[in-house]
Order: C-alpha cells, then structure tokens, then sequence
C-alpha cells in the first residue's frame, strides 16, 4: 500500500488485536472449565486432549489478532508477506507441538491401561512424537516456499549410511517394536530369563528393557538380547497362577484326619491373607512312601507372582501351629550308623526347619 498511516488504521488494528487477546483469554477460561469435567471422567485421553488445546487455542486467537491487526495497516506487500509466513509458522509450530502432546499422550494412556503395574512404553511414544514433529517440520519448509524432494532425497541416501553405522542401536529399536507388538511382553508384567534376571518390566524404550527385581534394583537388558533369550512370564496368559507346597507327615498318622485339618487352615489363609483367591479350589495330594513320612503337595492359588511368599509364609505358620495342636507329627529323617562290633540303629533327629518352598527335613552331616 501507498497511503499514509491514518488514526483510523491504528483503531482497527487495535481492535482486530484486542479481540484476539480477549478471544485467548475466553477459549482459556472455557478450556479450564472443560478440563475440569474431563478430570472426572473415566477415561483419561480427554485430559491429555483438552491439555493440548489449551496450548494451542489460546495462541491460534492471538495469532488471529495480529494477522487481522496487520491486514488493515497500510503494509507494503513486502512486509505483509513476511508477516503473513511468520504468523504462519508460528502457528503451525504450536499446532505441530501440541498435536504431537496429544498422540504422545494418548499412546503413553493406552501403554499404561494395559500395563498391571505401573509402567509405560515409552519407545512408542517417542516415535510419534518424533514422527509429528517431523511431519510439522515439513509443512514449514513447505510452507516457506522451501523444497522438501531434495531433502528427502538426501535423508533417504544419508539414512543407509546412518542405518549401517548404527547396526545395532537399530536391531535393538525393531526388536523392542517387535516384543511390544507380539505382546509376549508389556510393561508390569513378570518375567524371569533362563540366564537368571527376573522381576517386573518397568518399560522398553527404543534401546532397551528395563526390569525391576523383588529387591527393588532395575536390571537394563538390550532389546535384542530380550528377545532371544528363553523367557518365562508369570502374568499371561492371565495373571492367576498355584504355588506348590511340598508337606509331609508321620507314617502313624490318620490322613484322613490329615487332609482335613489342611483345607480347614487352607480355607483360613484364603480369606484372611491378602493377594490369595479364595474362589480357587485347593488341592492336596498325597504323593510319596518317604523315608520317615507320607509326603504330599497342596496347591494354591495366587493373585499375582509377588503374593505367593507372602501366602507361603503364613500357610506354613498356621499348618505348623494347627498340626501341633492336632497331635499331627512332622517327622524328622532318622539314620543308621554302623559300629564296628555291629550295627545298631542309632535315630538321629533333628527338628525339621521350614523353607519357603513348603516343609522340609534339615539337612545334616
């Protein structure tokens, strides 16, 4: 334009601006009352969203404001044009921002609803982000009158060299792509290698597995390494599982009145233990002609694979305790010793000590 700046232009631009600062401020107020109702909801997608829009809204009307504030003052086309692009990457770079916040958060709330414990995925949450921004970072290009075929070209030609060098890193990323796609693993579940590692996956990120053992230490595993090893997963195909308890009684003993004296305490330890089912049925087994006992196996059900020492520990108590008051004998193995005029069956007993893994006979010299 070739005409003055006039007090009028001033007024128009000044009202063009004040309504896109009062427009900002409006869609702010109705995004908070919004995120408020989404804070009450189920689902949690609808937060992530309406948090993005809050970043991008708000700015999308100041942007508005100003390209109206600029349209009526008499610019040159010059100087219109360059406000024009920069507005327009401006814009473009909150939206690309907040779009990517969007499908990073919804994937990181369907990594997470899918988890048992807490815990997130994160290598595909970085991929889209990463792969938005990209995407936004093209259209500026695009939109600044900037050709994208020869840069495509030249990350497609770069991207070999790249891929060569960095071999590993690679076979790590897809092997991480590949276990969360099978769904042989996701994050919460347990899990226990044959080279020994076990505990709960905390995450697998686009390098590596990071597993949290019983101890609260995190092991961190290659991708790869993962997903050659022969693995055992305790929480699928659903995370139930039985525990074995390995017991044992005197030959003199009545395993009628054996058996059920265990359910009576098995039932007890079902309702008042936490991480049991009660809705399992127990099972018990008797098994064995031992040395010094009738062995036998009773089975249990468990919530999740942490719980079963919490429930071994105090079934055991309350058998030991029960089976004590009952008259019902734990036998110690006795043994033989020669003598050198004869043999002479000498019982050696010792009090038989309870492992975690069900009631067992000392061990001695």
């Amino acid at each position: 334009m070739n005409r003055d700046l006039t007090v009028d232009d001033l007024l128009f631009a000044g009202i063009a601006l004040a309504s896109g600062l009062l427009a900002a401020f409006a869609l702010r107020v109705l995004l908070r009352w919004l995120g408020g109702h989404a804070d009450r909801t189920r689902w949690s997608g609808d937060d992530v969203i309406v948090h993005a829009l809050r970043a991008v809204v708000p700015w999308a009307a100041v942007v508005g404001g100003v390209a109206g504030a600029a349209a009526v003052l008499p610019l040159t086309r010059t100087v219109q044009h360059t406000t024009n692009q920069v507005l327009t990457v401006l814009l473009i770079f909150v939206a690309t921002v907040s779009a990517a916040r969007v499908v990073a958060g919804l994937v990181r709330t369907v990594t997470q609803s899918r988890s048992g414990v807490a815990g997130s995925a994160t290598i595909f949450v970085n991929i889209t982000r990463i792969l938005v921004l990209a995407i936004g970072f093209l259209v500026v290009l695009q939109t600044l009158g900037i050709s994208i075929a020869p840069l495509l070209t030249a990350l497609g030609v770069g991207g070999l060299a790249v891929a060569l060098a960095l071999q590993d890193t690679l076979a790590n990323l897809f092997a991480g792509i590949h276990i969360l796609a099978s769904k042989t693993v996701q994050p919460g579940d347990y899990i226990k290698l044959s080279s020994g590692e076990e505990g709960y996956v905390e995450d697998i990120n686009w390098r590596q597995t990071t597993i949290r053992n019983l101890s609260n230490n995190l092991i961190v595993l290659p991708n790869g390494q993962l997903a050659q090893a022969n693995m055992t997963n305790f929480m699928r195909p659903e995370e139930q599982l039985t525990i074995l308890v390995q017991v044992g009684v005197a030959y003199d003993s009545d395993l009628e009145h054996v058996e059920r004296v265990t359910n009576e305490v098995i039932a007890e330890t079902m309702t008042e233990v936490e991480g049991a089912v009660p809705d399992h049925e127990p099972i018990i087994r008797f098994h064995t002609f031992g040395d010094s006992r009738i062995g036998f196996t009773v089975i249990l059900g468990v919530g999740e694979f942490s719980d079963q020492y919490r429930i071994k520990h105090e079934f055991i108590k309350r058998l030991h305790k029960r089976y004590r008051a009952e008259g019902i004998r734990i036998p110690a193995p006795a043994r033989t010793v020669a003598l050198q005029q004869g043999s002479v069956g000498i019982p050696q007993q010792r009090t038989g000590e309870i492992e975690p893994g069900g009631l067992s006979p000392a061990r001695f010299d």
